[in-house]
């Protein structure tokens, strides 16, 4: 018999990534990998998940690693590997095992990319990879009196040859390869050629694929959001950060510096993983933005001014319920403030009714000054995710102008009765305002 229980889940989901999919067409994602990715035959299971981005209009660029391969490469030859901080010190006999290694890899994941069996994820794909020497590099030299000899970094990027492959639908694929204007070959990293080609195209995410979840702190709890700033600051002062997080966070730190609007970190063994990061609220792993220019915070008590000041206008309009000064104070905490540059610019309140697993969103206003600029939604996002955290099921709202505001944002209109008791017994008959919930 049909189990309409999961596949109603399943449309529940599929509706909520609406809006994920209107953002992303026409994006250009930078996705970075490991070649354990590769090797491990994981790989095959993210083509999926590339066929589908790129169904939706998104603009691809792939960045594939090669380390394990240039080991078995090395093991194979009887050679030794070299490094120094984390970074593969590569003479003449490893840059011929990195080019070989390169080729192979390439060869892989162009060939999953071309599969189009029937009834599977990747029939009717017309996958077209491009790939080339879009990657011109220099050699990292002598530093701290380590010889780095044909390890390499980025010079430039060519992003016309790339927009032209991506303009034309095709994925474009990198490798750790960078060729010089002499004609040398370098070895380069896969964490440095992904955030630089993601600052040279004006990509709109940088994503990496790596070994653990994200960015963990000392309590063992994954950090889901990281400003560039927070983020260079757990480089600078945690020791024991995990290998993979040293080398992947400077290179989305800088692209969050550098105009990337959002990197992420997420586990590459996470079946699925780069959907849920990407169509999903919560993601999977570690985002890194740059320095909001507004900041989101719970009121304190010097904030109360500011409210007011926000506020009294809409109050007037008969749009907000009048609050007094002194019901601001007594409330404070239930407030969240969003400033810019120290003044008030929008807030939003939360009401608690535990025993109804519910709460109330009230007194949502942004200064006129900074509307229809998506801070109204960064303050329901915030309120959302402090109901999240308190175990609260559904979100209402009481409001007489803002109705379809809320509707495209997930509220359903409801009745009065629906509500607590206790907020029953304050509701105003008079000013009639209607109810509108979500639930969380």
């Amino acid at each position: 018999m049909l189990d309409v229980t999961h596949l109603s889940g399943f449309v529940d989901w599929f509706r909520s990534s609406a809006p994920y999919i209107h953002a992303f067409r026409g994006k250009t994602f930078v996705v970075a990998f490991g070649g354990e990715v590769v090797q491990d035959g994981s790989f095959y299971s993210l083509t999926h998940d590339l066929n589908l981005l790129v169904s939706l209009g998104v603009r691809l660029v792939l960045v594939h690693g090669t380390r394990p391969q240039i080991e078995a490469e090395m093991k194979e030859k009887g050679l030794e590997s070299t490094y120094h901080n984390g970074i593969r010190l590569t003479d003449a006999d490893a840059l011929e095992c990195a080019k070989q290694a390169v080729g192979q890899v390439r060869v892989e994941i162009e060939a999953a990319l071309s599969m189009g069996l029937p009834n599977s994820p990747m029939a009717g794909a017309d996958i077209r990879v491009a790939s080339g020497n879009y990657v011109t590099a220099q050699p990292m030299g002598v530093r701290h009196g380590i010889d780095f000899a044909y390890t390499g970094q980025v010079r430039k990027i060519n992003t016309m040859m790339i927009n032209g492959s991506l303009d034309d639908g095709e994925i474009v694929l990198l490798s750790p390869l960078g060729y010089s204007p002499t004609g040398e070959v370098f070895n380069l990293t896969v964490e440095n050629v992904a955030a630089e080609a993601a600052v040279s195209l004006k990509a709109d995410k940088l994503i990496y694929l790596i070994d653990t979840p994200g960015v963990i702190n000392l309590h063992g709890e994954l950090l889901p959001e990281l400003t560039a700033q927070k983020a260079q600051k757990i480089l600078d002062i945690a020791t024991d950060l995990a290998e993979d997080i040293r080398f992947y966070l400077p290179g989305a730190i800088k692209a969050a510096r550098n105009g990337v609007p959002r990197a992420h970190l997420i586990s590459r063994h996470v079946d699925g993983g780069l959907l849920m990061e990407l169509f999903t609220r919560e993601g999977i792993g570690t985002m890194v933005t740059a320095e909001p220019q507004e900041q989101i915070r719970v009121a304190t008590i010097d904030d109360v001014g500011g409210i007011i000041a926000l506020i009294e206008p809409l109050e007037e309009e008969g749009i907000l319920v009048k609050r007094s000064r002194e019901l601001l104070e007594m409330e404070i905490s239930q407030f969240t403030v969003l400033k810019r540059y120290d003044m008030v610019i929008g807030c939003v309140a939360l009401y608690r009714y535990p025993e109804n697993n519910m709460a109330e969103l009230a007194c949502l206003a942004v200064s006129p000054d900074y509307r229809d600029r998506g801070l109204g939604d960064k303050l329901l996002q915030d309120v959302e995710r402090q109901a999240r955290r308190l175990g609260i099921e559904r979100l209402f709202v009481l409001t007489t102008r803002t109705t379809h505001w809320f509707i495209e944002r997930g509220f359903e209109h409801a009745n009065v009765d629906v509500l607590p008791q206790e907020r029953q017994r304050f509701y105003n008959y008079q000013r009639r305002s209607k109810v509108f919930i979500k639930t969380l």
